[in-house]
Formats: C-alpha cells, sequence, structure tokens
C-alpha cells in the first residue's frame, strides 16, 4: 500500500488472513528485497508460516520467498489479491479524516492500532442474521469497554 509521508512516497507492508483481518502491518521507505525479507520475517515469526501466500507481482516477493524456500507457496493472480485490497479502503477513509500524517513513526502506530480495534469490531454483517450480529456487537464493545476501564 502506498502512503505519502510529507510529500514523500512510504510503503505500508500489510498482511491480512482468509477473512480480511489485518495480521501485521509494517512502514518502510523502500519496496525492495530487503524490505519484503523484514516484513515477511516479523509476519512469520509472530504468526508462523502460512500454507499459501498471496501476493501482488512485485519480484521482491518471489526473491525472498525463494530464499526462505517457500516459492511454492506464493499464488498471484487478477484477483486473488482482492482481500488485501478490500482492506485497504477503512484504513484510506480513517487517513482521509486524519488529514493524513506527518512522520513514519505515527503512520506505524496508527497502522498497528487501527488493524486492531477494526479487527476486533469488524462482523461480517451479511454472512450472520441480525440478532446473532447484535450479540456479537455488544460483546465486543463490552470487551472493548473492559479494556479502556482497566
Amino acid at each position: 500500500m502506498f502512503v505519502k509521508i510529507n510529500g514523500e512516497q512510504h510503503y505500508l507492508w500489510r498482511a491480512v488472513d482468509h477473512e480480511g483481518e489485518v495480521l501485521e502491518s509494517f512502514v518502510t521507505k523502500t519496496r525492495d528485497k530487503k524490505a519484503a525479507l523484514k516484513f515477511l520475517r516479523k509476519a512469520m515469526k509472530k504468526h508462523g508460516r502460512a500454507d499459501v501466500l498471496v501476493t501482488d507481482k512485485l519480484r521482491s516477493y518471489g526473491a525472498v520467498l525463494k530464499d526462505l524456500g517457500m516459492a511454492d507457496r506464493q499464488e498471484t493472480g487478477r484477483w486473488l489479491n482482492n482481500r488485501a485490497e478490500n482492506s485497504h479502503l477503512p484504513f484510506r477513509r480513517r487517513e482521509r479524516t486524519m488529514q493524513r500524517f506527518r512522520r513514519m513513526r505515527s503512520l506505524q502506530k496508527f497502522a498497528a492500532v487501527h488493524a486492531s480495534i477494526s479487527n476486533h469490531f469488524n462482523q461480517e454483517r451479511s454472512l450472520s442474521s441480525r440478532d446473532i450480529f447484535k450479540t456479537n456487537r455488544t460483546a465486543a464493545l463490552a470487551e472493548w469497554r473492559g479494556l479502556c476501564a482497566g
């Protein structure tokens, strides 16, 4: 994901699971093999090795996965990356509200916090009835209030 900080282009690397929840986010100035390696190592250390990695067609991913011995697990395709691309939308909406970012550090902090909060409250509304949705939403709000109070 491309993000501008004070007119300079930076890159927000994001790992998204099969349900669209953001697992990991990482900000860099470059979009090369070194940055991809650092991001993938960080994500794999925290969440383990994935069976399948869906990426865009950036060649850095292929080079890093080849070094890690996971080249056969990478998938790239025209619509395979949609889940990750659609997870950018709430982030972009919030970014516009905040009137952009001014430092890499504030972007990194915001990305991490935004991901955890949106994962907590994001309920797949279309997959459940209204009663179940409301019950889950109430439970999420109660848990959130408990976290904020303590």
